[in-house]
């Protein structure tokens, strides 16, 4: 579309949701064009809005055009929602941001499914309930979570090393029944290879330690790859004028107010140095762990042989001042936001690691040394260390959300989803998690080592697991039962809604002949979609049951010593049979979602459907930075926001025409955390467009102190021009609850049923095609009229728009 004269260019930059799409299926058109970006994100238009020169393209795209065909099965445009999203009459040239790349599109991020854990108390972080002068509790609330962050990577590597070292090194290779007919284990064993360099129990752990420390080394790697390639973007670095020219830039360590909302702040999106802090802290306390797993055991060997222990007690006591260190690192700093800290903690990311390094090499060279009389019985030391773990979870939870409680009430909002317990209780959801899949791994590696027989009773050759895990797969069926009795009840609700629902669907469709199946269906979608409005009381009960169970599995496998079925030989026969067949059950209950994790990482290689499903789980919980675990998915927000305010500034500034940032879903949150990083002046020039948009719904109600009542309110004032559009059978988006930003709920299906123009029954859209709906449209138009200027601006030569890549990155970007 060509502008007339005297009038400025409009541009509605659509940012896609969850899932994300093709720029075919964003632009109703199978024929596009990369305008700018690569294969990982990218802006598309149709090839007939194309730039038509080479000063009209983005900064930095002088390359001709990349042009999409048409793959051979895509589906034709949607006919309606053409008609509807482009009116003849001021519709502005449509520009597709693409980013789903940055989550789903490639196979090999469908291992990421492992790191869940991780992803889930990083999301606790940012749950903190919005304070009021509250800055100490603050910090300790962040501190609180990122060390629970950090006795989750302990649990996974010691889980490593239950597996490597105790199960397979230590128990199996020691004992002739399991050793024999594996050949793999064949020269570990001093009952199949006598006499053999690596049969002492010693030289085996040394061996064996290999597999948990490749394992840290893999996930720093990871860490570190995936920083560097979609998180280390570099904010706007300048602000522009209304003329369209560079202003000058302030020093990039300018600080901004205090009150300035947090996604406005210039260090929001630039977590570089507290990444690389926590990345060297969690890869220290890994290799720690495996230090200490490898030091205790052949430290005890040599106490029971009276051998030489001076040198195993050194080196466990410097694995403890190590410790020490990192918890110092962890604890001592949190996100630097109100500036752009690009300063660096060379000692601590360099030294800290290294050491540990050097330490756990020491503590092999140590374990190879000659111990000729050494047999390896019973299980390692390494009991303790799960009960100190799980005991130290339960009190940090506990810490969090007395801190949390107390950060609620300075600011009390209704809305917040369980009255700012949230964070505690995603955070409790992680240590589940975290306990599932290592206790699951643990269990079934132990029942595929030892054939037939059940680890830890009866005739089994092998001790098993720590006890602890059994205690905790006991009590899994409970908490499934739980879970399931609260489904049924939110079943039950919700079909009794849908009934009562029914006279309302008929109240908005008068003058129809209404059908019961037809009356029915609405009102269930309807039904469904506010079961949403009801996650917190579920996961809040949920939560309450994990803690009760928890703390039950801790303390009879920390008073009993003994199996659950075993522990109960004193109690009636219907209790101790119970308790046996919970324990079984929940073992393979463990071992199985375990399994699943691992099945389904594994088809999603081969599958695009499962990887999708994949990509949309990473798309809603990799939104916020690594602020609490470095080894969680990369945040490809920390690529998505630069790119998208880079796009706004440089277009405003060189045509001075109007723009509309177009959100669906999960781009809605996107298009928000951009407007928010514009500098005042473009920021005000702009106008939202917001539909089937989770920002208050989810994101106020989970997130209060970013996106609470007074973030969004503030981005209405700043941007002065903004509609959110909305449905009742939307189980996502919802209203904004903003004064003059709501639009009325929009109608779905658009009919009851057959008319003229609709000659087959509309279908109820729910949560997608939002533009088919004719308010779109109207919406749309009204934000550009609204931004059209007394008089036109003149068009702004190209080097306005354009920064120097060498310029440094300021504060300018956060609106100061």
């Amino acid at each position: 579309m060509q502008s007339a004269p005297g009038e400025q260019p409009a541009l509605e930059l659509l940012v896609h949701g969850v899932g994300g799409t093709t720029p075919a299926e964003m632009l109703d058109d199978p024929h596009t064009v990369r305008v700018a970006g690569d294969d990982t994100a990218a802006l598309y238009r149709r090839a007939k809005d194309a730039p038509p020169r080479e000063e009209d393209a983005p900064p930095g795209e002088h390359a001709p055009p990349h042009v999409d065909a048409p793959p051979h099965d895509a589906a034709p445009p949607r006919e309606d929602a053409s008609r509807a999203s482009r009116p003849e009459a001021d519709a502005p040239v449509q520009e597709a941001y693409v980013w789903c790349n940055l989550t789903s599109g490639d196979a090999s991020r469908a291992l990421w499914l492992l790191l869940l854990p991780f992803m889930v108390v990083n999301l606790a972080h940012w749950m903190r309930p919005r304070a009021l002068r509250r800055p100490r509790l603050v910090r300790l609330y962040g501190a609180l979570v990122r060390l629970l962050g950090l006795s989750l990577t302990v649990l996974l590597v010691a889980a490593a090393c239950e597996v490597a070292l105790d199960l397979t090194a230590w128990q199996c290779a020691g004992t002739a029944a399991c050793a024999e007919g594996r050949a793999w284990l064949g020269f570990l064993s001093p009952h199949t290879s006598p006499g053999d360099w690596w049969t002492q129990p010693g030289r085996r752990l040394a061996l064996a330690a290999l597999v948990p420390a490749a394992l840290v080394l893999l996930l720093w790697f990871l860490a570190h790859k995936t920083w560097s390639a979609y998180e280390n973007q570099r904010p706007l670095p300048a602000s522009t004028d209304d003329a369209g020219a560079t202003a000058t830039a302030p020093a990039h360590d300018a600080k901004v107010p205090r009150d300035t909302p947090a996604l406005a702040r210039p260090g929001f999106w630039y977590g570089r140095r507290i990444v690389a802090r926590l990345r060297a802290a969690h890869t220290a306390a890994a290799l720690l762990t495996v230090a200490a797993a490898v030091g205790t055991a052949v430290t005890a060997q040599d106490a029971a042989h009276d051998g030489p222990v001076l040198a195993g007690r050194l080196l466990c006591g410097l694995c403890a001042v190590l410790g020490v260190l990192v918890l110092a690192a962890v604890c001592r700093r949190g996100r630097s936001e109100r500036r752009l800290d690009l300063t660096f903690d060379r000692l601590t990311v360099r030294a800290l690691p290294l050491a540990s390094l050097v330490l756990l090499l020491a503590t092999l060279g140590y374990a190879l040394a000659d111990r000729p009389a050494d047999r390896s019985t019973g299980t390692l030391p390494g009991d303790a260390l799960f009960r100190v773990l799980t005991l130290t979870q339960g009190l940090l939870v506990l810490a969090l959300a007395a801190v949390a409680a107390l950060l609620h009430r300075s600011a009390p909002d209704l809305r917040t989803a369980l009255r700012g317990y949230g964070g505690p209780a995603t955070a409790l959801l992680a240590c589940a998690l975290g306990g599932v899949l290592t206790g699951g791994l643990a269990q079934r590696v132990a029942d595929w080592l030892d054939g037939p027989a059940t680890p830890g009773e009866g005739t089994s050759p092998l001790p098993g697991p720590p006890v602890l895990l059994s205690w905790q797969a006991a009590v899994l069926p409970p908490m499934l039962l739980l879970l399931l009795l609260l489904a049924a009840r939110l079943g039950i609700a919700t079909w009794r809604r849908a009934r009562a629902g029914a006279a309302r669907v008929e109240a908005d469709y008068p003058g129809v002949r209404h059908d019961e199946a037809r009356t029915r269906a609405i009102a269930l979608t309807r039904a469904a979609a506010a079961l949403t409005d009801r996650a917190p009381a579920l996961l809040g009960l949920g939560a309450a049951g994990t803690l009760l169970l928890g703390a039950v599995a801790l303390v009879g496998a920390w008073t009993s010593g003994e199996v659950p079925g075993e522990a109960t030989t004193g109690l009636p026969a219907a209790v101790h049979g119970l308790a046996q067949t919970c324990q079984a059950l929940g073992s393979w209950l463990t071992g199985l979602a375990a399994l699943l994790f691992l099945a389904f990482g594994r088809r999603a290689y081969r599958d695009p459907h499962a990887r999708r499903t994949i990509g949309i789980l990473w798309d809603v919980g990799t939104f916020w930075p690594r602020a609490a675990h470095p080894f969680a998915p990369p945040c490809y927000a920390e690529r998505a926001v630069p790119d998208l305010t880079w796009r706004m500034a440089t277009w405003t500034a060189r045509t001075g025409g109007r723009l509309v940032l177009s959100g669906h879903s999960q781009g809605s949150v996107l298009a928000a955390a951009a407007a928010w990083q514009l500098p005042p002046q473009v920021r005000g020039r702009i106008a939202l467009l917001t539909y089937g948009s989770p920002l208050e719904r989810l994101y106020g109600r989970w997130f209060p102190a970013h996106f609470g009542p007074t973030a969004l309110t503030g981005l209405h004032t700043d941007v002065d021009r903004w509609t959110n559009l909305y449905r009742a059978t939307d189980p996502i988006g919802g209203p904004v609850r903003v004064p003059g930003v709501d639009h009325a709920p929009l109608r779905d299906p658009l009919a009851y049923g057959r008319t003229p123009d609709e000659p087959l029954p509309p279908p109820i859209h729910g949560h997608g095609d939002y533009p088919c709906d004719p308010a779109f449209a109207t919406a749309r138009a009204a934000l550009l009229h609204r931004l059209r200027p007394t008089g036109p601006v003149p068009r702004q030569p190209d080097r306005a728009s354009t920064a120097p890549e060498e310029a440094e990155p300021t504060g300018g970007a956060a609106g100061a």
